[in-house]
């Protein structure tokens, strides 16, 4: 079991690989503007996309990617308590995102369902989306 440290710095060193283009799947989901998810965040838009594509496509075939790093450990102290008291506990963990950031891929679904996929979280993210597709 990894335990997490308590740190200042709010981004972990970067990625070798670039976090705009597409790797895995025909399309994807990124980021227009800036932005912070948390772990609850993305556990509950996991799950009602799971079950979205299950309605949807009507098959198992249907493969998608969670292609983000949570990188950000948020603390909190106590209400009742004094300032000089140390940093506090860890509650969550998140991610802070930029433009450009892809958070989703997708691959073996038709453009048809992906639109319907793409309106349905866009409701659901704190940070404006847009959809990209790559040429094949």
């Amino acid at each position: 079991m990894r335990i997490d440290k308590k740190t200042h710095n709010k981004y972990s060193n970067k990625i070798s690989q670039p976090n705009h283009l597409l790797r895995f799947g025909r399309f994807g989901i990124k980021t227009t503007n800036f932005g912070r998810i948390t772990r609850n965040q993305i556990n509950s838009i996991e799950r009602d996309l799971i079950c979205k594509l299950r309605v949807l496509t009507n098959s198992k075939n249907t493969k998608f990617w969670n292609c983000i790093i949570l990188n950000l450990n948020l603390t909190k102290l106590s209400l009742e308590s004094r300032m000089g008291k140390g940093k506090g506990n860890i509650y969550t963990k998140a991610i802070f995102l930029k433009p450009g950031t892809v958070i989703f891929e997708f691959d073996k679904i038709s453009f048809q369902h992906i639109q319907e996929v793409f309106e349905f979280i866009k409701k659901k993210m704190p940070a404006k989306i847009t959809l990209l597709s790559r040429q094949l």
